[in-house]
């Protein structure tokens, strides 16, 4: 049997809906068409809620990280981070491996049209293998800023991408 990548089996549990198919965040933003052919930016495993994550980014994101110019990033950037529940790896218990899809979630750069919010982005985000839109109203956003707070100086992004050597 051949070995999958990694990116391979990490797509497949994304694999259900296709990004025409998907209603846009209540906010107007869509889902970005492509994003899971997007190259990656980083990736991160929190603790608290023992998911894994996978950050991409679109081609502008992807050139200004490799850049070093994210703080700020350039508007058109979109970085999308898709999660997943942690599970011990299969066939190497000390690992952890990707389970249980939780969502997809994106950041669009755009200074002009995210003004108003004080950050210059725009968040979405779409929950399950089926990604139905989160939040309840065109303001759902405001959490997503709320918890950004900490990192308004790295204009508002947790993410540090991953140096290749």
């Amino acid at each position: 049997m051949k070995k999958k990548s990694l990116f391979t089996l990490l797509a497949l549990g994304l694999s259900a809906v296709h990004a025409g198919e998907v209603p846009p965040a209540p906010n107007g933003l869509e889902l970005p068409e492509g994003y899971r052919d997007w190259r990656i930016i980083s990736i991160s495993h929190r603790i608290d809620n023992h998911t894994l994550r996978m950050i991409l980014g679109n081609d502008i994101a992807i050139e200004a990280a490799r850049k070093g110019q994210t703080n700020p990033w350039p508007d058109g950037a979109i970085l999308g981070k898709v999660v997943w529940k942690e599970k011990p790896e299969d066939h190497w218990k000390k690992a952890i491996a990707p389970d249980r899809f939780v969502h997809a979630e994106f950041m669009y750069k755009d200074s002009k049209r995210f003004a108003d919010n004080g950050t210059g982005w725009g968040w979405a985000r779409w929950v399950g293998r089926e990604q139905k839109p989160y939040g309840k109203g065109p303001n759902f956003a405001q959490e997503c800023i709320a918890c950004h707070t900490p990192v308004k100086g790295q204009d508002w992004v947790f993410t540090r991408p991953a140096l290749m050597p």
